[in-house]
């Protein structure tokens, strides 16, 4: 019996986790993606997707309105997102930033409540609103295969320039315009004293040099995360 068509058959379903999507999208799919019925089906995205970091580009497909929507609430609800937070609110109470909201369990959990809310409110028009006006992607696509230099450069350019929906690049308005909405938006729940322009600006500076250490930080992630899959169980 001939078995090559069934080994044929098999080796077609077989979709191992890449390094990392390529920064640059085909315009089309190829003739095999769309043969493929498991490719982009929600098993295999669950599968590919980050946890940590839901932004993480798995596919060169366009994102609808809404699945920027859902993208924007994933990144804030990440582990990365709560986490970062938690981490904030705790050196912010050591620093005794934001004095108004004082010590203890209350103050802390001011502190985390109002990064939070930032976090969320930077999702919400970043990701989703003005995204999706602008037609903008709101992922991050690192570079496969990039040396040290190279991925630090892409990494901070990603900062000023984004990839749009039609799969070529653009200032990144989106993600500039959202941070500046978001820390406007927070002078509405912040102490009095921190509601100024120039700490509204601090805050924006701020924000945008973690994002930066963020995406290098994303560079790297994918082949971690392979590694990680494909250590082998101690015997």
């Amino acid at each position: 019996v001939n078995a090559a068509p069934i080994l044929n058959m098999l080796s077609s379903t077989d979709h191992p986790l890449p390094d990392a999507p390529s920064a640059v999208r085909a315009p089309e799919q190829s003739a095999q993606d769309k043969s493929d019925p498991k490719k982009g089906s929600p098993l295999d995205v669950l599968m590919r997707r980050s946890v940590v970091f839901p932004d993480l580009a798995t596919s060169t497909e366009p994102l609808s309105s809404g699945e920027k929507f859902k993208l924007s609430v994933s990144n804030t609800l990440s582990p990365f997102s709560i986490g970062g937070s938690l981490l904030g609110a705790g050196i912010s109470q050591a620093m005794d930033s934001y004095p108004d909201y004082g010590q203890g369990a209350e103050g802390f959990g001011k502190r985390f409540g109002s990064s939070m809310g930032r976090s969320a409110s930077r999702q919400f028009f970043g990701t989703f609103v003005f995204a999706s006006i602008l037609h903008q992607d709101p992922r991050y696509f690192p570079i496969k295969d990039a040396t040290l230099k190279q991925s630090i450069r892409h990494a901070l350019r990603r900062i000023v320039i984004t990839p749009t929906d039609s799969g070529g690049e653009a200032p990144n308005y989106s993600g500039l315009m959202g941070s500046l909405a978001a820390e406007i938006l927070a002078n509405t729940y912040l102490p009095d004293d921190d509601r100024t322009a120039g700490k509204t600006f601090k805050r924006l500076g701020k924000g945008v040099a973690i994002r930066a250490g963020t995406n290098i930080l994303k560079e790297y992630w994918p082949t971690i995360f392979k590694r990680l899959r494909n250590k082998p169980t101690p015997a």
